[in-house]
Formats: C-alpha cells, sequence, structure tokens
C-alpha cells in the first residue's frame, strides 16, 4: 500500500482511506491479507477488470477526438509477427502511405502471445500474424496460408537421409516459449506419436535472430517456409521434410471489435482484404 501511494503522488492514510470509501460503497472488501501484503479478492478482480476496460475507452475517445480536431488520417499501432513484416506488411504499407503520406505507423515485431496480450490490453490497434478458428475475444479476418516446418542446418545429419518423429526426438531445439500456438502444435504432435515433447535448449521470443545459431550447431528448429531459401533469415538453414511435423496455419489480422479504430487503421484493414481477394489464400510452397 506504501510503494501505491509513492506511485500515486499520495499519502498512505490518504490512500486507505480512498479504499475503504471505494470498499463501503460497494459493499464488499477489494484486498485480503496474504503474508507481509495484500492481494485482490474476487470482487476486486472484477473490478481491475472494468477499471482496465474503462481506461481502453477513455484512450480510444480520447484518440478518435484528436483525430477529429486534427483532421488527419491519424495513427495505427500495428503489431506483427516476423513472417508477416517481412512478406505482407511492405506491400500493405506501400499502398497505405501511397493513398495517405501523412499517415503515421507504429509497428511491434513480436511471437503472437505477446501481441494479442498488447491488443487485448489496447495497446495495439491491429496484429498480423497467425489466427485461429477459435480467435476468443477478436474479429479474425485470415489472408493468407502459410507452412511451418522442421529446419536445421545444411548437411546436418537428419538432410541427408529420411528422417522420422524418434529422429528429431534425440535432438536439442530452438522454440519460441511454451505460450505460443506453434510451439503447443509441436509439442501435442509428438506427444501423440507416443515421445516427450522436444528438448529446448535455447528458448526465445524471436525466431528470427537466431538462424545463424541454428548453422553452427545441431539443434533443430520450427520457421516457415518463408524464411528459407536465398538471401532470405534463414538461408543458412534446410528443412527436414516430415508430414507429421508440418504445421499449415492461417496468417491474417486480429482486433478487437469495440475498440475505436483511426481512419488509418480502417483503410490498413481495407487492404489487408483486398490482399486477400487479389491472392487468395497463397501457397504455402517456397516461394
Amino acid at each position: 500500500m506504501g510503494r501505491a501511494a509513492q506511485s500515486l503522488g499520495r499519502t498512505q492514510p490518504a490512500l486507505t482511506k480512498s479504499v475503504r470509501r471505494l470498499e463501503a460503497d460497494i459493499g464488499a472488501d477489494l484486498f485480503e491479507r496474504s503474508g507481509r501484503g495484500l492481494r485482490l479478492t474476487s470482487v476486486g478482480e472484477v473490478l481491475l477488470a472494468r477499471t482496465r476496460q474503462l481506461r481502453n475507452t477513455v484512450d480510444m475517445t480520447m484518440r478518435e477526438l484528436g483525430d477529429v480536431a486534427r483532421g488527419e488520417v491519424g495513427h495505427v499501432r500495428v503489431g506483427s509477427a516476423a513472417t508477416t513484416a517481412e512478406y505482407l506488411l511492405p506491400n500493405l504499407f506501400g499502398r497505405l502511405l501511397k493513398n495517405a503520406p501523412k499517415v503515421t505507423i507504429e509497428l511491434t515485431i513480436g511471437m503472437n502471445d505477446v501481441l494479442r496480450a498488447l491488443l487485448s490490453a489496447g495497446k495495439l490497434d491491429l496484429v498480423i500474424g497467425p489466427i485461429s478458428k477459435s480467435s476468443g475475444e477478436f474479429v479474425s479476418l485470415p489472408v493468407m496460408e502459410d507452412k511451418v516446418v522442421v529446419v536445421a542446418r545444411k548437411g546436418h545429419p537428419l538432410t541427408r537421409r529420411k528422417a522420422t518423429l524418434q529422429d528429431m526426438a534425440a535432438h536439442r531445439w530452438v522454440l519460441p516459449a511454451p505460450s505460443v500456438a506453434m510451439r503447443q502444435w509441436l509439442e501435442r504432435v509428438f506427444v501423440a506419436g507416443g515421445l516427450p515433447p522436444p528438448e529446448v535448449q535455447i528458448e526465445t521470443s524471436t525466431m528470427m535472430m537466431l538462424p545463424h545459431v541454428i548453422a553452427q550447431t545441431d539443434l533443430l528448429s520450427f520457421l516457415s517456409v518463408r524464411n528459407l531459401g536465398p538471401g532470405r533469415v534463414g538461408d543458412p538453414l534446410e528443412e527436414i521434410p516430415l508430414e507429421a511435423t508440418t504445421m499449415i496455419r492461417r496468417l491474417g489480422v486480429l482486433y478487437r471489435p469495440e475498440a475505436y479504430l483511426s481512419p488509418a487503421a480502417l483503410s490498413l484493414i481495407d487492404l489487408i482484404k483486398l490482399h486477400a481477394a487479389e491472392v487468395p489464400f497463397e501457397s504455402t510452397g517456397r516461394e
């Protein structure tokens, strides 16, 4: 409570009185003791969630008022997976800036679980990356298909023969965090095959930084085929073909249905729809 009061620029007794008045208005305790500190009660958890929603609403209102006052097309905050950032965004951003030269864009590259959390918190307008049928709280718009495969350095022992799931289980891996969907999918494949999940030696928040590390070791990884080939970030790597470990996923855009979207964000969504109509579910083969 003391640290909270300090961050708010108030005294601890004043903050304590404020909390007690709020609890009296609600008719329930918001906090309960936990060791030497405090934790939210179930009522407090509900109030916290609703307060965050109210804060997001205020932020969205201020952004909308600012766009109207300036008479501008506005600002768009985009989160993107590394694959879509490299192969989809250049075309989309080029079209957007051609149509609206004054638009400003804030781009965040990251794993899908992190980006979805930022989107849910109202810190992003759109997320472009892998989507699923169960997108939960978000509106999802599929754009193209992608193929994710097991990869290793060129000349790796498993690239010189027909590898099996058991062969792959004998090696260590470079993979994203356990909360990332493609890692969860891969682990389910191994478990379904009667094997333990892949043994992870390097866990990373961005796979795009590690192809050259993988190229100097016998570590395996799981990447989009769009990253493989001359001139690509995964150039030093080679696919280990196996149907069981080939993941077909959809890439697209996610946004919150209740969120304020600036004219720039709406224009970007329109361009994504146009791209999907022009190139419906692009080939998953190497380009």
